[in-house]
């Protein structure tokens, strides 16, 4: 697992509205090469339906994020097709690694004009924090004491400022078995670090494929649906659901309210929900 090391924040500035407006793609699981398939779904084919749905559908977003399992085999190829794909959209894109991605080939090659390795974002009256959770060559997630340092520091240095956590592990178990057991190993200690900032507003995450929203003691607990295959809520073993890929809009308001919707796209580049 990389920790993410002393860094200035990245610096955007939010839309003359004030509210902060932003999309999370997650679980693309791309291969090398175009043919390949997911669980029989073809995972170029549904990412460019949600990335045009995204294009088509969102306006005036400040940025995006991509968090994690980018791709499927950590290939160079993948990456390349992927920086093309996300420098297409022109917004401001932020990532995270997935247990799925090559952490060194993602920050060798998943950069552009519009694509940003900096794991702290401020933004109007909010900053953004991106944790890596990943264990090298393991499914389940971590976050390490530096990580926790890195995230304590952030929140403390902006105390004035609302905050938004990513990550890609579930920071709260989704019900089904099979995937908590290959989810965060010390979910507990890291929410008890975050209920020691009255700033956080907000923790994100992707990895399980399917969509959850919690408010628990004012805080948004979050999972975003991959842009591929779903997982089937609430099973004991594997299993698969037939919802449609998807991705999730969030707005962020100055007083510190967030309105967020997760949004369904089919198969033949057109949104369903």
């Amino acid at each position: 697992m990389s920790d993410t090391t002393v860094e200035q924040p990245h610096q955007l500035d939010a839309a003359e509205s004030a509210t902060v407006r932003l999309v999370q793609i997650t679980d693309c699981h791309i291969f090398a090469t175009a043919e390949d398939c997911l669980q029989g779904l073809n995972t170029r084919q549904s990412f460019a339906a949600v990335r045009d749905a995204v294009v088509n559908h969102q306006d005036g977003l400040d940025l995006l994020l991509a968090t994690g399992d980018l791709s499927q085999d950590g290939s160079t190829a993948s990456y390349a097709y992927l920086v093309q794909a996300f420098e297409g959209m022109g917004i401001a894109t932020f990532w995270l690694p997935g247990n799925h991605d090559d952490s060194n080939a993602l920050r060798e090659h998943f950069t552009g004009k519009w694509i940003h390795a900096s794991k702290h974002v401020l933004i109007g009256n909010w900053q953004i924090v991106l944790l890596d959770s990943t264990i090298k060559g393991e499914v389940c997630g971590r976050v390490s004491a530096a990580q926790l340092d890195f995230l304590q520091r952030a929140l403390k240095s902006y105390p004035d400022r609302h905050a938004l956590v990513c990550l890609h592990h579930q920071a709260l178990d989704c019900g089904s078995e099979w995937l908590d057991r290959k989810g965060l190993k010390d979910s507990d200690q890291l929410r008890a670090q975050l209920a020691q900032y009255d700033n956080l507003r907000a923790v994100l995450w992707g990895h399980v494929h399917q969509e959850s929203h919690h408010i628990i003691d004012g805080v948004e607990w979050m999972s975003t649906p991959s842009s591929c295959v779903q997982f089937k809520p609430g099973s004991k073993d594997f299993a698969l659901s037939r919802e449609a890929p998807g991705y999730r809009h969030l707005s962020l308001y100055a007083d510190g309210r967030i309105e967020t919707a997760v949004h369904r796209v089919d198969h033949g580049n057109s949104e369903t929900s």
